[in-house]
Parts: structure tokens; sequence; C-alpha cells
């Protein structure tokens, strides 16, 4: 089967009145980048509604849907045969012929549906139903119709611009266009959770910026490009991501030899933080990502996270922070991050942790134990900031 365009189905974007027409010019600028990717040419349409990604040339279909798939905004990408308006006898065989292209084992339900947005059509949408509907059955000896419960709905809009047949809807990503709430820092490390949490935000039509925190020669070149892999797999959903990769080396040798041990882990998550907001500032960003789930480790404890959220200004958003381990992993293998997660290479928080973490840290103890770094920590800060390495991941 032969399709010429594919229909682009959303959902909340219909929602947002009089702003409608952004989301939607958002959702076409994000669908043009994403079929830049396929062997073809494309024009982006929208009209009356509807968007269409219509075919200019010969194109790999696997690899257009595939494109279409990783597009945030898009509910249900529909595949399109395109006809001209030959009249409503011609019509009735070219569904006829639609049908046994796509069905060959002619054994099933169905139910069509009609649709007339050019109202100067001269069949109505209830006579095509039935016209159309006597047509296949006649060709086709062994199906049935099922108006409650088909295996097959077939769906025929008469527009302005020719007549449009489909009954494949495949599941796109849904969510919201990416640009348009506005843009945050994801912190980026080489586990599971964080890249999930990336893509969970960037969903809801924010533009990501990340940063990784290295830590040679304790972790290695092989950590590090695990984490550019990351990204550029969370970037396949939300768009090129710049990666700030920090070298915390020195801050964390320093908080180790001035800090108690068993404070390590939240002190240096503290100035993580304090770190990446200034970057974010720095970048205009609205707020920080992390991958933090209650309970899932030591800095991840309610006690815990109170102090890491007291060093920030910008809001901090968790979005897997009620997950349990099994969910965050089953979105990370759905989105293609798991395996690449799941790979060796120690990141900079697992070098440094203390073998008996404090669980509750008091945020006053916190403070004082910090009181010790006063006296180099602000510049190792600003030295960190200044010679950051940027990674454009897409």
């Amino acid at each position: 089967m032969k399709f010429h365009a594919f229909l682009i189905k959303y959902a909340e974007i219909g929602i947002k009145g009089k702003n409608r027409y952004l989301f939607e010019d958002a959702l076409v600028s994000r669908i043009i980048q994403a079929m830049r990717k396929v062997d073809g040419e494309f024009d982006v349409v929208k009209t009356n509604g509807r968007i269409y990604v219509v075919a200019k040339t010969e194109f790999d279909y696997e690899e257009a849907v595939d494109a279409l798939q990783h597009v945030f905004g898009i509910v249900w990408i529909c595949p399109v045969v395109q006809l001209a308006d030959e009249g409503f006898e011609v019509l009735k065989q070219r569904v006829v012929e639609y049908m046994a292209n796509l069905y060959p084992e002619a054994d099933y339900t169905f139910k069509v549906q009609s649709r007339r947005a050019r109202k100067s059509y001269p069949v109505e949408s209830q006579v095509m139903n039935a016209d159309l509907g006597e047509a296949i059955l006649k060709a086709f000896p062994n199906v049935r119709v099922d108006v409650h419960n088909p295996k097959i709905m077939l769906y025929v809009e008469v527009r302005d611009q020719g007549i449009n047949v489909y009954s494949i809807m495949i599941p796109g990503a849904g969510g919201m266009p990416v640009g348009t709430a506005g843009k945050a820092m994801l912190l980026l490390s080489g586990g599971i959770d964080s890249p999930v949490a990336g893509y969970m935000i960037s969903r809801r039509g924010v533009t990501l910026e990340a940063v990784y925190f290295h830590a040679p020669p304790y972790t290695s070149d092989r950590a590090k490009q695990k984490v550019v892999d990351l990204a550029c797999q969370v970037a396949k959903y939300s768009g090129p991501i710049r990666l700030h990769v920090i070298n915390f080396t020195d801050i964390q040798l320093y908080i180790y030899d001035q800090c108690p041990h068993d404070e390590l882990t939240i002190i240096m998550r503290r100035y993580m933080m304090r770190i990446a907001e200034q970057i974010a500032e720095n970048c205009g960003c609205l707020g920080l990502i992390t991958g933090e789930s209650i309970g899932q480790v030591a800095s991840q404890t309610m006690h815990s996270l109170a102090s890491t959220n007291e060093v920030c200004t910008l809001p901090v958003f968790r979005p897997v922070i009620g997950f349990d381990k099994q969910e965050i992993v089953e979105v990370a293998q759905k989105i293609g991050t798991f395996e690449t997660s799941i790979q060796p290479f120690e990141d900079c928080c697992t070098i440094f942790v203390a073998k008996h973490p404090v669980t509750k840290p008091n945020r006053k103890v916190i403070r004082h134990s910090e009181l010790k770094l006063a006296e180099k920590i602000e510049e190792m800060i600003k030295t960190c900031i200044e010679t950051d390495e940027i990674i454009i991941c897409k």
C-alpha cells in the first residue's frame, strides 16, 4: 500500500483556546525538524485544524513513522491515502481497493465513519457510511459490520483539497511540543533515573539543557561518553541538548578532606545543585530537573531532599519522585536509554560515596560542616563554571 501523507492528531493542543495556533505552529516546527532526518522530501501543512505531513517524493515508511513517534505533541499518526474527487461511484471503487490492499485476508469486522468537511459534496455522511459499507460487504463476503467494537475503523474525509482515506492509527509520543514551556537544566548522571526525568519534563514542552559532573581520573572517559550517549538518546525526543561537563574532582577531594565522611554524599549533592543553578541562570533556564525518587538511596530520603532544596532558589522538578525502580526502568526501556544506563562505568557520586552515609541529615549540622570549606570553595565553584566543556547532543 502506498501512502501519500500522514495525518497528525493531537490532544491537549486542541483545548488551548486563542493560544492554540502557537502550540500548533510549535508542533509543525518540531515535525519539520524531525522529517529532515528521513530520506525523502515532505511538506508539513496546517489547514483547517489539521496537520498533514505530505510526501513529495518516495520515502521510507518505517523511517518516517519512527521520526514522527519521537515528536512530543503527536498523539496519533495516521497514514493516509489521498484521492482526487472523481465522483462517489469512483470513490466506492477506490475504498474497496484500499481495503483489498491493506487487509488481504478479507476476514474482519469493520465500521465506516465518514465526514464532510466540504459541505458541497453531494452525498451526506450517513449515506456515505451506508453505501461505502455496502460496497465493502459486496466485495468481501467474509467481512462483517460491527458498529460497536469493529476490528477496523475506516475513516473517509471529504475535504477541500480532496478525499482522505485511512484506517491505521499509530500511537505518538503524546505530551506538548518542545519549546512551548520554557527551558530547564537537567542534572544528568550515567544512571537510569535522570534520563527518564529529562524525557518526562521535556514531554511537557520544556526545552532541555543538561549538566554532568565529571571526576577524572576517578571516573573514566568511558563514563563521560556514556552520559553523552544518554543525552543524545533523550535528544531524539527533546531536540538538541547542550551538555555542560563540569570537572568536579577538586571540589570532591576538598569536601572529602574537610568534611565528615558520613556527610560526603549530601554535601557534594548540595554543591552540585549550587553549580547547576548558576549555570541554569546563566543559560536562561527556569528550573532544575533531577531523577530523584523518595527513599531510593541515602541522598533521596525526605530529610536529604529537604537539605538539597535548601541551597536552591530555582524550582527543582522531580518527575519520578513517586515512582518505584521498576516503573522508572519501564520508561527507560521504552525510550531506549536503559541499555546505555546499565553499562558498568561509574560516575563521580558512586566513587566518593561513604560506607555509612547519613540518611537523615540535620541541616544546621550540614551548614556547620560546610563552613570548613569557606576558604576555597567559592573560587573553586567559579573555576568549575568558567572551565565547563559544552557538548551538543542531538
